[in-house]
């Protein structure tokens, strides 16, 4: 007989899911998690780097969907796209800011997480038409830097991280460059366990392997895969990891400065073979 697992939050994803793929291994460690509930997905824009940022959003929307549907289950998170433009720039709501306004407002007996992997463009798009959301949700953020370096989730739109982190009463756990970094994985871990993950993992392998990127450009040995980070807090235990508070910004914002990896991945790994062991080829 298997064990019931508490729900401990519910749980709407945000991410450039068309850029670096550790956002859609991240997105399928949510989706298999029984610790919380995962009611929505968004997608965000693209930075240049990425190529041109037009399409990038409904692209990463559509990843999503191929992925929430891979992974199965009675009850399927609603997928929407985002704008491809930096948050200054927006005008209106993009359907992604929609949903996450429409999420933030539903009456609910589990707390709502916002989980953004990525520029918090979409983010900043739903807080600015809604900001009665600030006391109604808690941002878990991977991105960001304590010390003076560049970061790619905040520099790709910092005004929507400014705006976002500027907001008062808005709680967030951080999980900064300094703290995601810690989520190395060879290349060769990350094959081994897709490879042997079922369909599922090929599917993950292949965005990988077909990642646009310049002709003749190599890859680091190394790919961190830190966009699982903010599990730790919601569908897993917080007590093994470290956070402190912040000097600046919101007085409930909190950056993991210590994260427990070997809970967190261990727990992946888990998840990723019962599902291939559930779903051969």
């Amino acid at each position: 007989m298997a064990l019931r697992v508490a729900t401990r939050c519910r749980v709407v994803v945000d991410n450039d899911f068309a850029g670096d793929p550790d956002g859609l291994v991240a997105l399928a460690h949510h989706l298999l998690s029984p610790g919380h509930r995962v009611d929505a997905v968004t997608s965000s824009r693209l930075s240049p780097v990425f190529g041109p940022p037009a399409g990038g959003a409904a692209a990463g929307a559509a990843y999503a969907a191929e992925l929430v549907d891979l992974v199965g289950g009675a009850a399927r998170p609603v997928v929407a796209a985002g704008g491809d433009v930096p948050f200054e720039e927006t005008q209106g709501l993009s359907a992604a800011a929609a949903l996450i306004v429409e999420q933030g407002r539903r009456d609910d007996p589990l707390p709502l997480v916002l989980v953004c992997g990525g520029p918090l463009t979409t983010v900043a798009e739903a807080l600015r038409a809604a900001p009665d959301l600030v006391d109604r949700i808690t941002l878990a953020w991977v991105g960001g830097a304590r010390s003076a370096v560049e970061e790619y989730n905040r520099d790709t739109d910092p005004a929507a991280a400014a705006f976002v982190l500027g907001l008062p009463g808005l709680a967030v756990r951080q999980f900064p460059l300094e703290t995601y970094r810690r989520c190395a994985w060879s290349l060769a871990q990350v094959e081994d366990l897709l490879s042997g993950a079922g369909p599922l993992g090929a599917w993950l392998w292949r965005r990988f392997v077909e990642l646009p990127l310049p002709p003749g450009f190599a890859v680091d040995a190394v790919w961190p895969l830190g966009d699982s980070a903010p599990l730790i807090g919601t569908a897993l235990s917080q007590e093994s990891s470290t956070f402190e508070r912040a000097s600046d910004g919101p007085a409930d914002r909190l950056f993991c400065t210590d994260l427990d990896t070997s809970l967190l991945f261990g727990d992946m790994v888990a998840l990723f073979r019962r599902h291939a062991a559930a779903h051969p080829a």
